[in-house]
């Protein structure tokens, strides 16, 4: 009976220490361009989506390790047409890199959307989860960082070491601050150097980038001044990888108590580009990431202990009369063409136009997948479809696999095939989208649960796809697809997605009755 208890009482100890512990990748989904900062007690990050609306993400966080999305700067974007994917599509465009930052009592982002190099919008809010309202829109700024400085004048660093200094209202570019080269590079960065993130410490300015050697791997640089126009001086601070994959892209932020931290994204293929945490330690005036050695550790310490609960992928059974923040839909939504109200506990989604192909269809909502597995699971109902619509659930990405509902005549048939898609370059237009059938089957129920498996352990990139009509036995339909990450197309981790669209003629719609998802533990 001793052992008994002394086994429950160790197990229990184990289980507190590992909830004071976190594994890296800090968030194993796609979050990539991080920016963020320390509002008191309170963590805020921003990130790219690109073509995915809402755009651009707020989320908050108490320990940097467990974070949720509380708001998106803008509900949708439309300059062009190619945002409600008419007249082409803003695949792998759209929203990029955003910079955030706090000051004078209130939050401002700053993104250069990167399908019209031409503007830049800043947006501002009091709050975080409150409204956000555009101040302006000025000349396009590359993977740019907003930066306020202590006597209140205003820059942006952009580019390849350039820096733009605003006018105090941010409405407009300063007469004689246009677009002046502060950081030269050497000979060693001979290749892309971007992604500027900007902080002041001690007197002191430095700017992170993201460096790529010719014939090298990704890795964190940083550039260090006296003053905002330079001289600069040059220091590599975070030169490794995690797992086989190099890490560089991000930005260092303090915690209450005075300890430093980075937060550094690294490719990780088919999930997208994921974000790791990693210990900030300032060496002669030089922040340097990770531990003493200069490795990203697989398991840390919390930065703080005592939180839990962060998500970046929710269940959904759609009782909700808002819309829950974890999804973001394809391109701008049709508003009319989707309802929680019209079905109570129910998501429907109306066809609204008649398009040829999955990449194509309006009103496709998604969410992120995670490693290093997990699994999606929807159930819906198809007896309003008309025929000729398609509807379903995808590992969607440039090459996708989809398990698709077509309704021909008075016949339902399930299809678990591959997908790829070809765009142009001027516009992102869909030139092809070439289709592999795997399995087909008929279906005689209205009801159908769908199911898709991913596995982004590394070597693996893999999804498997199945289907029950009572929701307890599935039956495989396309195993272990092999997932791929091309930042030539969609330039984004792959998603669940689910989807109704049209062929023949509009009026048709599904109703989806819940997302159910899970993920793979970490262990250590």
């Amino acid at each position: 009976m001793k052992t008994r208890y002394l086994f429950i009482i160790l197990s229990l100890l184990a289980t507190c220490g590992n909830a004071q512990k976190f594994q890296n990748p800090v968030i194993w989904a796609d979050v990539p361009d991080p920016d963020l900062i320390r509002v008191g007690n309170d963590f805020y990050m921003v990130s790219t989506t690109m073509h995915m609306m809402p755009a651009a993400p707020i989320m908050h966080s108490n320990d940097l390790v467990n974070w949720r999305i509380v708001n998106y700067i803008t509900p949708r974007m439309t300059d062009s047409p190619r945002y409600d994917l008419t007249d082409g599509t803003v695949y792998g465009l759209g929203q990029w890199a955003t910079s955030l930052q706090y000051y004078g009592g209130r939050f401002y982002a700053l993104f250069a959307p990167n399908d019209n190099p031409g503007e830049t919008f800043i947006y501002t809010a009091k709050h975080p989860e409150d409204k956000w309202t555009l101040v302006s829109r000025l000349p396009h700024f590359h993977d740019a960082a907003l930066f306020f400085d202590d006597d209140g004048r205003v820059y942006v660093f952009h580019g390849t070491g350039m820096v733009t200094e605003l006018n105090p209202d941010l409405k407009s570019v300063k007469q004689d601050g246009v677009n002046k080269f502060v950081i030269e590079r050497d000979a060693e960065e001979n290749a892309l150097l971007e992604g500027s993130r900007v902080i002041k410490k001690d007197g002191k300015y430095y700017v992170l980038m993201i460096s790529w050697p010719n014939g090298g791997h990704r890795r964190e640089v940083c550039y260090r001044s006296d003053k905002v126009t330079g001289p600069y001086e040059k220091k590599v601070i975070l030169d490794t990888d995690l797992d086989g994959y190099y890490i560089g892209q991000g930005t260092i932020v303090d915690t209450p108590d005075g300890r430093w931290y980075g937060f550094i994204f690294q490719d990780r293929d088919a999930v997208g580009r994921v974000p790791t945490l990693e210990p900030c330690r300032w060496v002669d005036g030089w922040p340097l990431l990770g531990d003493n050695d200069g490795k990203v550790a697989k398991v840390m310490e919390k930065p703080i202990g005592g939180y839990e609960g962060g998500k970046m992928v929710t269940n959904d059974d759609f009782d909700d009369d808002k819309l829950k923040l974890e999804w973001q839909w394809n391109h701008n939504p049709i508003d009319e063409a989707w309802s929680l109200s019209a079905r109570r506990g129910w998501m429907r989604l109306k066809t609204s136009r008649v398009v040829p192909n999955l990449f194509l269809a309006p009103n496709t909502l998604t969410q992120r997948m995670e490693g290093p597995t997990c699994t999606g699971t929807i159930k819906v109902d198809i007896s309003h479809l008309h025929d000729g619509d398609v509807a379903g659930f995808a590992a969607f990405q440039s090459d996708a696999a989809v398990l698709s509902i077509s309704r021909k005549g008075n016949k339902n048939t399930l299809t678990a095939s591959e997908q790829s898609v070809k765009m142009g370059r001027q516009g992102r237009p869909i030139e092809a989208v070439d289709v592999k059938d795997v399995s087909s089957v008929d279906l005689d129920n209205d009801i159908v649960w769908l199911r898709i498996d991913a596995d982004f352990t590394k070597g693996k990139d893999t999804a498997t796809l199945s289907y029950s009509t009572d929701g307890i036995h599935f039956l495989t339909m396309m195993k272990d697809f092999k997932l791929r990450y091309d930042f030539t197309r969609l330039f984004m981790g792959t998603r669940f997605a689910i989807f109704n669209y049209a062929t023949k003629a509009t009026g048709g719609y599904v109703d989806i009755d819940d997302f159910q998802y899970s993920t793979s533990t970490s262990t250590y």
